[in-house]
């Protein structure tokens, strides 16, 4: 189904859903029933950043069912710092 949109001179603009390319020029008004012309409009086409559609998903995935935690992750390893870095000035 392709949203097609229809502009009627009294009341505005209303889309119709109809199959791809059966959208006729003239279309009755849902609201006044008098013939509405056919506009042409950009198409609604998204794109989401993957890393905001995987922290969406998780969003919408912890409203249900939250993950709990049980205890603290971890602690990291300190890595000794690069050769380099001891030789800078020091505040």
């Amino acid at each position: 189904m392709a949203t097609y949109e229809y502009r009627c001179a009294d009341c505005g603009r209303f889309e119709v859903h109809l199959p791809i390319g059966s959208a006729p020029a003239d279309c009755d008004c849902p609201e006044c029933h008098r013939a509405a012309r056919r506009v042409f409009s950009s198409p609604h086409l998204t794109r989401v950043p993957s890393t905001l559609s995987a922290a969406l998903s998780r969003e919408e995935q912890s409203q249900e069912a939250p993950e709990v935690v049980t205890s603290l992750p971890p602690r990291q390893r300190r890595r000794p710092p690069h050769p380099a870095v001891s030789r800078l000035p020091r505040p």
